[in-house]
């Protein structure tokens, strides 16, 4: 290790513009965001703002519009129940849904021969540590065949109280996709026929994806050498 790169000062990234309605969460220290811990990575001194895009006044352009009308039509009244916020971000259309409506929100824009958003192409998770009471996300990714469209659903859910229903049942190929987002950050999910973990040893401790999850590790056995684990090969004071 080079001598000279032992004591590093903080500095802050170029700050980027933020939107009017962007949300400031907190400020993000190191590269991965986690302290206490083997974060070898030589950017301990690195501090970044962390925003999420705020919700996105109409009229949003392409055919985001006339979906968004469509959805408004076919769900009635508990559309502005169900949707938290609309965000157009780099050229995608997210809906923000809140937990409870999910299933009715899918469902209707898989049903409906206006939207017919027939495939889902998975399920990925994030946690946002500092979002307090929308600590975990699960963001739906829909496709429409018919209609050549796209749209992201997302949901926050709090850390307490990390349950959401399944799309299971609308959606039978988010089956292993639920599982893999349940095993890498703890997200619940409601009505799912087999909630296990799908890629971790079903005794593991903890989930590795969320950002409170310790960088350490176990050792590797590689050609008869024992490898220690990322947080025991070096430190960065």
């Amino acid at each position: 290790m080079d001598p000279k790169n032992q004591n590093r000062t903080e500095t802050t990234e170029p700050e980027v513009p933020s939107a009017p309605d962007d949300e400031v969460i907190g400020t993000r220290k190191g590269m991965f965001g986690v302290s206490g811990t083997g974060d070898t990575s030589g950017y301990g001194g690195l501090s970044r703002t962390v925003r999420l895009p705020g919700g996105t006044p109409p009229p949003w352009g392409g055919y985001f519009d006339e979906l968004v009308a469509l959805l408004r039509k076919a769900l009635g009244s508990p559309f502005e129940e169900a949707i938290e916020k609309i965000v157009v971000f780099r050229d995608e259309l997210t809906l923000h849904v809140r937990r409870e409506h999910l299933p009715l929100v899918a469902k209707t824009l898989r049903d409906n021969a206006a939207l017919r958003f027939e495939l889902c192409l998975g399920v990925n998770g994030a946690h946002y540590p500092e979002d307090t009471g929308r600590e975990l996300h699960a963001v739906y990714h829909l496709n429409s065949i018919t209609h050549n469209r796209r749209v992201r659903l997302e949901v926050s859910i709090p850390d307490a109280d990390p349950h959401l229903p399944s799309l299971y049942s609308v959606y039978p190929t988010t089956d292993w996709h639920e599982r893999e987002t349940y095993d890498f950050f703890g997200i619940l999910f409601d009505g799912h026929p087999s909630l296990t973990r799908i890629a971790m040893p079903d005794d593991w401790r903890g989930h590795p994806q969320r950002k409170d999850y310790p960088l350490g590790g176990i050792p590797v056995e590689y050609k008869g050498a024992r490898i220690p684990p990322p947080d025991e090969r070096r430190s960065y004071s």
